[in-house]
Order: C-alpha cells, then sequence, then structure tokens
C-alpha cells in the first residue's frame, strides 16, 4: 500500500542534450536511506539508456519502454509502465525521462489525473537545453522544443562549456519572448560524470525537490548556486527486474537482434548483438566519428573492455563500463538508412567468440 504520494519529476530535453548524464547525477546523491526509480523512454526499439544507468550498488530500479510510447496521448503506455515500476520498486521518488522526440505535456496531465492523484506528487519539471540550437531555425520553428520548455520549471543551460555568454542570452531572450517564466540555470554536464561537488543536488533539493508544483513551482527570489563551480559524476544504479520486463529480445541464429522505427520524420536502427560479439576499439571509434546521423548510443563489448559511445553534433563522448550482457547500438536520423549497409559494417569491426 502506498503511504504517502511518491515525488515524481520529469526531465525533459531534446535529442543528446544530456538528460540520462543529469540523472546520472542525481542518483549520486541518492540519499542512503531511500529508494529511486527512474522510467525511461527512447524513441527507438533498442534499450540504450537503460544500460547506461544500471550497474553496482545503490537501491534504484530502472524500467525502460522502448519505441517512443510513452507521450502518446491515450497515457496507457505510461499509466502501465508507471503502475509496474511502483509495485516492483515502491520508491521513494520517481524520475520520468522522455524521449527526446517527445511530447511531455501528455505525461504530466496523464500523472495529474486519474488514480495517480493519490499516488503520485507532482514536482518540478526540468527541461534540459542547449543554447547553442537557438541558432538553428529548425528548433525556434519546431512546437515541441517550445512544449517542452514551457511544462519545465527550471531550464538547466546545458553544454556551457561549449556554448558563449552570447548563447545564453539568446535563450534566454527566447524565453521572454514565449513568455516563459521559469528559472534558467548555466550548468556543464561534461563535468557531472568527472567532478565530486554537491553544491548544484543541494540547490535542486532547496528550491525544486521538496514542493508540490501542479504546472510550474515558483522562481526563488535569488539564486544561491554558483553556475561556475564544478559538479559531481555519477554512481552506477542497479536495474529493474528485466525478468518482468514485457519487452523480449528475439535473438537470430547469428547472434543478432534488429529493429527500426519512424517517427515525426526521424528514422532510427537499432541492433543488439549477443555476448560472443566483440568489436574492435578504435576500428568502432574511427566507424562511430564518420557516421551521418543525428544521435547514436551505444553501449559495446569491445577488445578494450566495456565502452559507453555517445556522438551527437559530431562530438564522440566514450565512457567505460564495468559489464554488460550484450552489445546494443542505435542511430537516430532525419533520413532513411540502410540496415543492411550499416551492419555489414557493423560486422566488419568484431569477431564473433567461441561459446
Amino acid at each position: 500500500m502506498i503511504l504517502k504520494p511518491i515525488p515524481t519529476h520529469v526531465v525533459t530535453g531534446f535529442l543528446g542534450v544530456g538528460k540520462t548524464s543529469f540523472i546520472q547525477y542525481l542518483l549520486a546523491h541518492k540519499p542512503a536511506d531511500e529508494t529511486w526509480a527512474v522510467l525511461v523512454n527512447e524513441f527507438g526499439e533498442i534499450g540504450i539508456d537503460g544500460e547506461l544507468l544500471k550497474g553496482e550498488g545503490g537501491d534504484v530500479a530502472i524500467k525502460e519502454v522502448a519505441g517512443g510510447c510513452l507521450c502518446c496521448a491515450a497515457g496507457v503506455p505510461t499509466q502501465v509502465a508507471v503502475n509496474q515500476l511502483i509495485a516492483k520498486a515502491r520508491p521513494d521518488r520517481l524520475f520520468i525521462e522522455p524521449t527526446g522526440l517527445g511530447h511531455p505535456k501528455a505525461i504530466v496531465e496523464t500523472l495529474s489525473q486519474g488514480h495517480f492523484k493519490q499516488v503520485l506528487s507532482m514536482r518540478a519539471s526540468l527541461c534540459l537545453v542547449d543554447p547553442r540550437k537557438l541558432k538553428d531555425p529548425r528548433y525556434l520553428e519546431s512546437s515541441l522544443f517550445t512544449d517542452q520548455l514551457r511544462i519545465a520549471d527550471l531550464i538547466l543551460a546545458n553544454k556551457m562549456d561549449l556554448a558563449s555568454s552570447a548563447d545564453l542570452q539568446q535563450l534566454e531572450a527566447y524565453l521572454k519572448q514565449q513568455s516563459i517564466t521559469a528559472e534558467v540555470l548555466p550548468v556543464q554536464v561534461a563535468q557531472l560524470l568527472s567532478e565530486k561537488e554537491t553544491s548544484l543536488y543541494q540547490y535542486l533539493e532547496k528550491h525544486y525537490f521538496a514542493r508540490p508544483t501542479a504546472w510550474r513551482i515558483s522562481k526563488p527570489a535569488t539564486s544561491t548556486f554558483d553556475s561556475g563551480s564544478s559538479l559531481l559524476g555519477s554512481r552506477p544504479a542497479m536495474p529493474f527486474d528485466e525478468a518482468d520486463d514485457a519487452r523480449k529480445l528475439s535473438i537470430d541464429e547469428q547472434g543478432i537482434y534488429r529493429a527500426s522505427n519512424r517517427h515525426e520524420g526521424r528514422y532510427t536502427l537499432g541492433w543488439v548483438f549477443d555476448c560472443r560479439y566483440e568489436f574492435d576499439f578504435e576500428a568502432l571509434v574511427a566507424w562511430v566519428k564518420a557516421q551521418d546521423c543525428l544521435r547514436l548510443k551505444a553501449v559495446m563489448i569491445t577488445d578494450e573492455g566495456i565502452a559507453a559511445f555517445n556522438y551527437v553534433d559530431g562530438q564522440l563522448g566514450v565512457m567505460e563500463l564495468d559489464d554488460s550482457l550484450d552489445s546494443r547500438l542505435e542511430m537516430i536520423a532525419d533520413k532513411p538508412l540502410s540496415q543492411a549497409e550499416i551492419e555489414q559494417a557493423l560486422l566488419s569491426l568484431t569477431k564473433r567468440l567461441p561459446i
């Protein structure tokens, strides 16, 4: 029985803006006596974010909903996934990360009505944005981009190590033009995975995590967070009970699972290679850098260990992981991709080990 409503946060933002890294940062500061849960929705059919979030230690349950369906207006996938996660984990706090191509307003509305009103306490919604994207007219013309900003109680201007003060000013001017009054906080997610500093989490806990909100909480009168300070890195989380995951992968006789998706002018291709495939790390890095796509994420078994790849805007980030049961790779593009050609190229970078 749920004795009190579970504090719940929606973390939004476009593709590649750093939502998963930000959640890793939050998990690193989870109080030791609490159980947290994370519901992740990915646009594609291959679960990558869950693989990045899970690991050793910590009372954190991770559940994935693939296929970009979490933001459906009917809300059925949302309701089912949230109910399953609550029943299994009984969390003290819940974070929901929709796909970067999803409409989060539908999620907030679904979780704010019906029986969820007695189960969940909707707290601050957080939106990450790369200020440099305001230079791209496609973002300014996107209703989805604006909708994500509109539901936010706090907007985290991420990648400030790459953005300029002029980029930040352009973001603030756009928000003013759109009558969006949420606080804007400059951060550097790249440092979240390497530094050990608690000021951002303390600021969020004080101003945004403690108070319920209908759509937006009041902006603090003054900002006590030092945006120039270092930020803390991540601590691995433990996975949701994968035996109960409704999404089963049908691995073929070659040890490969393939998936694809198309929605709102975006195309995805994804693969799962069983543990017998070992990829050449250096060759894989070179191949990823040569890809023409909007986004590529992967967790791969290589000859140099387990590596997570995050490729966006021509920039590749690589992180070492402790373990993975298989290799997973997913690409998102604004044009159709050739699954056969890409798979052949990937297989040329690997050898299949004996059982």
